[in-house]
């Protein structure tokens, strides 16, 4: 039965559908089969749906997780479409709109707020609340606030049942998921107490402030009442609280106290399953003193109760080869290990074995986490949380190739082109990048890149650029970790500034092999370039593509576009052509020479627009990166940074998903619109860039519309915001139909003043949490001699460096 609850816990703990898996379980109802499926007796979870918003979208998509978890607990999860069929009765209430339903026995059983039922987590913890099978889980589960309220809890059930006691901070997370799962199997077996807070917490020496959740194991069934304490002996569970570790700790629970054996530690086969991870700890025994070896292990058993399991080894026994010297041994779980045999003169000593590491190497790994995790817990940041929580999945640096100061230009030299990761070991950041940096070197494994990484902690002469080595080092110092470079033999480095994701860095260095710009001499090599696909791995995306036409490489132009083409690397591919091919070019496309002829990924036309004639490098950069940008691009998180650097106001439409064709038709008109107030506004337009979000694929915008307005308004949404002149919000009426015409007057309005603000952007600023030390120099400067001698060689040389005296030694090599 225990291997069935198991394979059940297991199931809706992992969650999700694995590719192939069957289709989702949430059902959508007709009024007629909804009818059946009521007076069928089913218990049901149904939404009626009135509305299409992002906010209800949203939901929708919990709602669909969880009806593949709430399956397993006979409940139908689904929707009513009350647009698609007028359902009487719920589809006419106002209330239904944001509120879900239970059904049961034929009627409706509760209703429950979107505020309360807002994810999959808190979905399948409220309706496992009041759902147990045929039994009401408030029986099984209770609450209590205060020591008096548990001490009544043990009394009730002592000699009956053991106790489950579990905190977590607050109702509808992942760990009150996992206890109402956990609780609905194990229900009739063990009494649940549920805590949230109060003053209980002080009795159990918990902070009331702690986020962390925490389950106790009350050994209520063999408490007697010849017991001196009131309450039950307990045990804490040492592990997070998840479905998984919480049915493993409750299966632990039911192991046997002390087990007695007649034969050698190194001969006992290792626990079987639910006990297979447990370590194994070996007391010896003789016939003269059994009583009080039998006494003394069950003391110690209790103390490693959730620990490790405890047997008791009778020395009588002839199988028994163990030196008399040793009177403890224990054997770890890992394939492999062996039996490890010592003299005990404590209990205590036996208990720290599991509390600390068993050897000197693994004592030091675990100070280095314990350090680690106190440096992370000051970080109060998304990032260094991540990667916290994958810790143990991060990539190990040295699987890439290591960049020092000793091979730093043998390595670069041997390749075309060498991408180097520039970290410090004990960066948040850095240790995520590391992680994408990797996929990135094994989606590139084969090619010509050679991926590499530099230990800044390690080679700071190398980050920080000191000069005097032969050949000098190709980049400035780095100052900001991490930093990524593309590096090529007898080339200055070329500094990578966009999304540190996987993705866009596979693309940016793909796009970066390549020439810049790349020659060409025949009308074949014309054609493949203007007709290559996507870089290998990059499915979907097409590259943006520039075209120089010049009489000659000497020109002024030539070396202008190949100087604006460096810059473009990684980003657009650029080509040249020159003498006749080019004078073919030009008269084909209606153009003189020289021109420039570029060609937007997004554009449809057959004819590349030419650009205006140049007077520098940077002025062709600036023409050729207008002439690449969308009329109204598509807002996303990668290219945010981007758009924002513009310095231009955003006119920013957010559209919600298309759930139907006819949705995607009504945004296809909106964005038809926006084109037009784009060429209806002309030349004073050019202060606005004008662009559009789609929630469905960027969810993160419903929070920076929210934010922006106070409140989540109604789809579309049309805002002004970012404007040069101040922080203020401006949104469109949203009872007024988004027409090219009325947008333009409402932006007149607007530079006028008399158009109100709707709201303003946010002036949070996150500082750090703690001041940044370097501790690098803190170290040097520990040294008085080395730090006078540097004082005195950088007074020597000041005026004599392009680059602030005080940088010329920043830190010792380590």
């Amino acid at each position: 039965m225990w291997t069935c609850i198991a394979a059940l816990l297991l199931q809706v703990a992992l969650g999700g559908r694995a590719e192939g898996a069957s289709p989702s379980a949430l059902t959508e109802y007709t009024a007629a089969d909804f009818s059946d499926e009521l007076h069928s007796g089913k218990t049901l979870f149904i939404y009626f749906q009135q509305l299409v918003s992002s906010t209800i979208s949203l939901f929708l998509v919990e709602l669909d997780q969880s009806a593949d978890a709430l399956q397993h607990y006979g409940v139908l999860v689904g929707k009513v479409n009350c647009n698609k069929e007028p359902f009487h009765g719920y589809c006419a209430e106002e209330k239904a709109i944001n509120t879900v339903f239970l059904f049961r026995g034929g009627k409706e059983f509760l209703g429950f707020s979107l505020d309360t039922v807002f994810d999959v987590n808190s979905i399948v913890s409220e309706v496992l609340l009041l759902l147990g099978g045929s039994a009401i889980l408030r029986e099984e589960i209770k609450y209590v606030h205060t020591e008096t309220d548990l001490l009544a809890m043990e009394k009730a059930a002592r000699g009956k049942k053991d106790i489950a006691l579990c905190y977590v901070s607050s109702l509808g997370t992942q760990e009150h998921r996992s206890m109402m799962e956990t609780a609905y199997v194990y229900g009739s077996k063990y009494q649940f107490i549920l805590i949230t807070g109060g003053p209980v917490l002080n009795h159990l020496g918990v902070d009331e402030t702690s986020r962390s959740s925490q389950v106790w194991f009350l050994h209520c069934s063999a408490h007697s009442r010849s017991m001196t304490s009131e309450h039950c002996p307990s045990t804490r569970m040492g592990k997070p609280l998840s479905t998984l570790s919480l049915h493993t700790f409750l299966q632990l629970m039911e192991a046997p106290l002390v087990s007695e054996v007649y034969e050698d530690p190194s001969s006992v086969r290792p626990p079987q399953y639910p006990y297979q991870d447990t370590p194994q700890v070996f007391l010896f025994s003789r016939p003269a003193t059994k009583r009080e070896d039998l006494d003394k292990a069950t003391a110690l058993a209790w103390r490693l109760r959730g620990l490790a399991l405890l047997l008791l080894v009778h020395r009588q026994s002839p199988a028994v080869k163990t030196p008399e010297e040793y009177n403890a041994a224990y054997k770890l779980p890992e394939k492999g290990s062996e039996v490890k045999y010592l003299h005990s003169n404590s209990p205590d000593e036996l208990l720290e074995l599991f509390s600390n590491p068993v050897d000197e190497e693994e004592e030091e790994e675990e100070e280095d986490d314990e350090e680690e995790e106190a440096a992370l817990d000051m970080l109060d940041d998304e990032i260094a949380e991540s990667v916290f929580e994958n810790r143990l999945n991060l990539p190990d640096a040295d699987s890439l190739a290591q960049l020092t100061s000793d091979n730093f230009h043998d390595t670069v030299a041997q390749s075309s082109l060498t991408v180097a990761l520039f970290y410090l070991p004990w960066n948040a950041v850095s240790k995520a990048v590391l992680s994408s940096f990797s996929d990135v070197a094994e989606r590139l494994e084969g090619s010509e890149v050679q991926m590499s990484v530099v230990n800044c902690a390690e080679w700071t002469d190398l980050c920080a650029a000191e000069s005097g080595s032969s050949p000098p080092i190709p980049f400035q110092p780095i100052t900001a970790f991490p930093t990524v470079l593309l590096l090529r033999p007898k080339e200055s480095a070329q500094r990578y500034g966009g999304m540190l994701g996987t993705e866009a860095l596979h693309r940016f260095i793909t796009l970066s092999q390549p020439p810049s710009p790349v020659l060409l001499s025949t009308q074949e090599e014309v054609t493949s370039f203007l007709l290559e696909g996507p870089p290998p791995g990059s499915a979907g995306y097409r590259p943006d593509r520039a075209l120089g036409l010049f009489e000659t490489l000497s020109d002024a132009g030539a070396r202008q576009f190949a100087e604006a083409a460096k810059s473009l690397r990684g980003e657009v591919l650029t080509g040249l052509l020159t003498d006749d091919l080019a004078e073919k070019w030009a008269a084909e496309h209606g153009v003189g020479l020289p021109a420039t002829l570029v060609l937007p990924s997004w554009a449809k036309h057959t004819r590349p627009p030419a650009l205006p004639a140049s007077a520098s490098a940077q002025e062709l950069l600036s023409h050729i990166s207008t002439a690449l940008l969308h009329p109204v691009p598509e807002l996303t998180v990668e290219n945010l940074p981007s758009f924002l650097a513009l310095g231009k106001g955003l006119l920013l439409l957010f559209v919600g998903e298309e759930e139907d064709e006819i949705g995607h038709t009504q945004n296809h008109a909106l964005l038809e619109e926006m084109r037009e107030v784009v060429e209806l506004g002309g030349d004073w337009m050019a202060r606005y860039l004008v662009c559009w979000l789609h929630l469905g694929r960027t969810p993160a915008g419903m929070s920076v519309l929210g934010s922006y307005l106070g409140s989540m308004p109604p789809l579309p949404a049309l805002v002004l915001t970012h404007l040069p002149s101040g922080s203020e919000v401006y949104q469109y009426s949203p009872n007024t139909p988004i027409l090219a015409s009325s947008v333009l007057q409402w932006l007149q309005r607007v530079e006028d003043g008399t158009e109100s603000a709707a709201g303003k952007l946010g002036e949070d600023s996150w500082p750090p949490t703690a001041e940044l030390f370097d501790f690098l120099k803190i170290m040097d400067m520990q040294d008085p001699d080395l730090s006078r001698q540097r004082a005195s060689e950088a007074k020597a040389e000041e005026g004599g460096d392009s680059f602030p005296a005080r940088d010329k030694y920043p830190h010792t090599e380590l």
